[in-house]
């Protein structure tokens, strides 16, 4: 079976396991869960990306959905993933699928599955359509019914949302500069569809399925020409979504990169501190130890989870979430969606800057004032599955006494390999969704990050 679901969804390199014979096997296993579903009657919805024949893709995806007598909404241009989870809970639809491989390589495309709350399927849900795929008929043939598959407007309707849930009117009486890297994803009109032009320069806000040689992935490796490009304009902050626009990463006034870990603790703060709200706060096993203070500080309940949005979301519809996240740049705040979303992450900050009149670097040294410095990298290694695997099995046995010359004090497994040592920790994992080998590293100095990643890389 070429079809294997990931940590986010079935993702697999175009034409070689990502075909159309393939997409119609995951596309019949879904439907089988669809028409399981108590809101079945009332249909699915598939919207899509700017990748490569990511519209031709939905399209046979609705046709399989049809053939089995699903009602299939269609999203009649590229949409964002959050847009996709929104269309799917406002209809409170039985799912919804984004043909999306998010920040992956272009040669890449995916196949996420949305649940009727408006977020990433439960894991549990992932496994029972894993298991409906050994029960079909690669033969099967599919008889679109045309009739039960509609074109809609998901972008519309989820701007609507985003002008109801935001202080728009603060934002613009502040004249913030904005900048906006869409990196040639599906998020490339929203930022201009909410502020005139005046507010905001685009940067690869337009369709180029090659993503200009680079991932669309909002991380310092693939933004070094826009970072540029936002010093010559003179703006005040940028918002950098990946390829589905459920992720972000930001410049702060001066063009340094501040990354998700720092956006998810001010936010944390915000909503605590300054709007009074109380909730549970969930996070994943790769995401800062600055959110634990935060919940220490204000007596928060904190949950650490595996690496996967999929373990955010299930956690945000069945606890009093209040914010959940990861390391990735995927943020989700439980009162407007369970489901990570880069544009709205991006307004969040823009409106707690203009209602605090302060920068983003302020914010930023505010959370370094109260809780200490700190830094953060990634590193991922492309090694074969073999070597992938001989490098996990060392990790696991977790008798390092030292990692870069630090002596570790802690050792812990939830989801990779954690080696916690004085002022940082260092983390080996293997992607869910790539042939990769990821090394993480947060510690209270760059010196500490750069030896101890070192370090890692020579490990592997």
């Amino acid at each position: 079976m070429q079809v294997k679901f990931g940590t986010d969804g079935w993702r697999a390199i175009i034409a070689k396991e990502y075909t159309y014979d393939n997409l119609k096997l995951a596309a019949l296993a879904s439907a089988r869960y669809f028409l399981s579903h108590p809101n079945k009657a009332k249909g699915v919805c598939i919207g899509y990306d700017t990748r490569f024949m990511s519209k031709e893709f939905a399209e046979y995806t609705a046709e399989v959905f049809s053939s089995q007598g699903l009602k299939v909404f269609l999203s009649g241009s590229f949409a964002s993933t959050p847009a996709v989870s929104y269309y799917t809970r406002e209809k409170q639809l039985a799912g919804g699928i984004v043909i999306t491989a998010s920040h992956n390589p272009a040669i890449y495309n995916g196949f996420k599955v949305k649940a009727s709350y408006g977020g990433p399927a439960h894991p549990e849900v992932i496994s029972e359509i894993e298991r409906n795929l050994t029960l079909i008929d690669p033969e099967t043939e599919i008889k679109a019914d045309r009739k039960l598959i509609e074109l809609v407007d998901m972008k519309g309707l989820y701007l609507s949302y985003l002008k109801q849930s935001i202080d728009l009117a603060r934002i613009r009486e502040s004249r913030i500069k904005i900048a906006h890297n869409a990196m040639y994803g599906a998020g490339q009109d929203l930022i201009t569809s909410i502020f005139d032009e005046s507010m905001v320069n685009c940067y690869h806000c337009s369709i180029n399925p090659s993503f200009g040689g680079i991932n669309p992935e909002p991380i310092p490796q693939y933004i070094e020409e826009f970072i540029e490009f936002f010093k010559e304009v003179e703006t005040d902050i940028a918002i950098i979504n990946d390829g589905d626009a459920d992720r972000i990463g930001m410049l702060d006034e001066n063009g340094a990169f501040v990354d998700s870990h720092k956006l998810f603790a001010i936010i944390l703060k915000d909503l605590v501190e300054e709007k009074h709200q109380r909730g549970e706060v969930a996070k994943t096993f790769a995401l800062t130890d600055v959110i634990d203070k935060i919940c220490r500080k204000h007596q928060l309940i904190m949950h650490e989870l595996p690496v996967g949005f999929k373990h955010v979301s299930k956690l945000m519809t069945t606890n009093d979430i209040l914010i959940g996240g990861e390391e990735s740049g995927g943020i989700g705040i439980t009162a407007f969606l369970p489901e990570r979303d880069g544009v709205y992450t991006g307004l969040l900050i823009l409106e707690m800057m203009a209602r605090r009149e302060k920068t983003l670097s302020q914010l930023v040294q505010e959370l370094y004032d109260e809780y200490g410095f700190f830094c953060y990298n990634r590193v991922d290694l492309h090694v074969s599955e073999a070597k992938k695997q001989a490098i996990m099995d060392r990790a696991a046995k977790g008798d390092l006494e030292t990692v870069g010359g630090y002596k570790v004090l802690k050792f812990s497994n939830l989801d990779g390999y954690k080696y916690h040592f004085e002022g940082g920790w260092m983390l080996i994992r293997a992607s869910g969704t790539e042939p990769i080998l990821r090394l993480y590293c947060e510690a209270d100095s760059q010196e500490k990050v750069d030896k101890v990643l070192a370090f890692a890389a020579k490990l592997a």
